[in-house]
């Protein structure tokens, strides 16, 4: 095709933003780098990257997946490589086909993500990229097309490639922003209309289920702190209620993305 660039020389700077991935992985970005470009990578995140309200900078792909994506290529700059030079480029054995990327949308603030929802889930110093990802997949499934994401600092950022694929490319659809000023922006929150349930495994917190069955309708930011240490005291402090999510005697505790997905089951109306 016409707009195809081919790659042939691994060291091109052409290609830059997609040298040596593995090297970039083994320092997740936090939230304190939300800013620059990102990589997608995975025909399905991809394509999710080029519907998105995500500028596109560039895509990098094998001739034959070129091919294959077609008309949804149109216009982008799309570099063509040999998957051994795409390879070379990356610096791991690529079988994902092709990666793209993406550029930020810039000025988007809590106050902004929190008049667009109906429901939120606010995160406090999630830094797994798995479970960042895994959560927006949830939201995105059970939130009800009214959901947004806030993330305090010490948050893995979402667009980092990880989380990205994790979330099967939901992190470029579902609505976030930094939580700022932490924690005072869950008094914001509240000030908003919502309801702050922070989920704690703590025996005298209320079941969440009897809570959202008195409360059908509310307005709900579901708080989430990370596994092990949990939510800390000053952010449990704003919260609006405490809930628990009923365990069989003996299990302790939940995975914090099951735990969100359950909490989003309980609060979001059909």
């Amino acid at each position: 095709m016409d707009h195809w660039i081919t790659i042939t020389d691994p060291a091109d700077p052409r290609v830059a933003e997609y040298a040596d991935l593995p090297a970039r992985a083994a320092v997740p970005r936090g939230l304190g780098e939300l800013d620059g470009p990102f990589v997608a990578e995975g025909e399905l995140v991809v394509e999710q990257l080029l519907a998105s309200r995500f500028g596109v900078r560039s895509v990098l792909t094998t001739p034959a997946r070129a091919a294959r994506m077609g008309e949804s290529l149109a216009g982008r700059t799309v570099y063509v490589a040999p998957q051994e030079v795409i390879e070379r480029i990356v610096g791991y054995e690529f079988h994902r086909g092709v990666l793209a990327c993406g550029e930020r949308v810039a000025g988007v603030s809590a106050s902004r993500v929190m008049r667009e929802a109906r429901t939120l889930v606010v995160l406090e110093n999630v830094s797994n990229a798995d479970n960042v990802g895994s959560l927006f997949r949830s939201v995105a499934a059970l939130g009800g097309g009214g959901a947004g994401v806030l993330l305090s600092p010490g948050c893995c950022d979402p667009l980092y490639r990880k989380a990205l694929r994790v979330s099967m490319g939901h992190a470029l659809r579902v609505p976030f922003a930094p939580a700022l000023p932490w924690p005072g922006v869950l008094a914001e929150a509240r000030d908003q209309g919502f309801t702050i349930l922070a989920l704690t495994p703590a025996g005298d917190a209320m079941p969440l289920g009897a809570w959202a069955r008195a409360h059908r309708g509310a307005r709900v930011a579901l708080l989430l702190g990370a596994e092990g240490p949990g939510l800390t005291g000053e952010a449990m402090g704003l919260a609006t209620q405490r809930v628990r999510i009923p365990m069989t005697p003996g299990v302790d505790s939940l995975n914090i993305a099951v735990a969100g997905a359950v909490a989003l089951s309980h609060v979001v109306e059909a």
